[in-house]
């Protein structure tokens, strides 16, 4: 299964890019060694100047494949949810018990992906960025429109997923899409909190301690929710 994921090339929407990244060997190396810089750097420190040198490249060729770092880093979060959606279906494709299914969802939102491999992009990396960075791609003035233009339908397709196994589990319950959605940006932000703020968080809360908080959650809504 791993095998056959490692060559999955997540489709991302083409207004966040001028040029096909993965056409051209420079494209590929900008968005291979753009999440690495991202993830070492930090949006605010990275830049396409940066990128440039690292890649042995100019600035003008990177902007002819994205308009600025915003886009990549849109990117780079479009792909990781695609990647997320490629996992949890492969990883419930024989669990016939919704309850199980929705287990696997909520551990994939702790833990991260399943699968860790990929010839395009490293799964791991973008957990990083997405953990770290995300935050800084939609909190801004422009979110609207690019909402408007389906940036963001890898996450709502993910999302989508998790909030259809409740709505399985329990069809009189009246909140699928806000509690998975709930539930995903919690994650996220709590793998933040571990990371950078512990005292937000019980002490030593790693993934498996997020992955029994948030189950316990969610099941526990569910069931007493109508």
């Amino acid at each position: 299964m791993e095998a056959i994921l490692s060559k999955i090339k997540v489709e991302v929407n083409p207004n966040l890019y001028q040029k096909e990244p993965f056409s051209s060997d420079l494209g590929t190396s900008i968005v291979k060694e753009g999440s690495k810089l991202i993830q070492e750097l930090g949006m605010e420190n990275f830049t396409f100047k940066k990128l440039s040198i690292q890649i042995g490249s100019t600035e003008a060729a990177i902007y002819r494949y994205f308009d600025n770092k915003h886009k990549l880093l849109l990117y780079l979060t479009a792909w990781y949810w695609g990647w997320m959606e490629h996992n949890l279906v492969y990883s419930t494709a024989n669990l016939k018990d919704p309850a199980e299914r929705l287990s696997m969802a909520i551990r994939l939102l702790s833990e991260g992906p399943v699968f860790t491999k990929n010839e395009y992009l490293n799964p791991s990396i973008l957990r990083d960025i997405v953990v770290n960075e995300s935050l800084k791609g939609f909190l801004t003035k422009e979110v609207d429109v690019e909402n408007e233009i389906g940036i963001f339908a890898q996450v709502y397709k993910f999302g989508e997923r998790i909030a259809n196994i409740i709505q399985e589990i329990n069809p009189s319950y009246k909140y699928p899409k806000t509690l998975a959605y709930t539930v995903l940006e919690s994650s996220l932000l709590q793998s933040f909190n571990s990371q950078h703020l512990p005292g937000m968080t019980e002490n030593g809360l790693g993934a498996a301690s997020r992955f029994q908080f948030f189950h316990q959650l969610v099941v526990n809504t569910i069931q007493n929710g109508n």
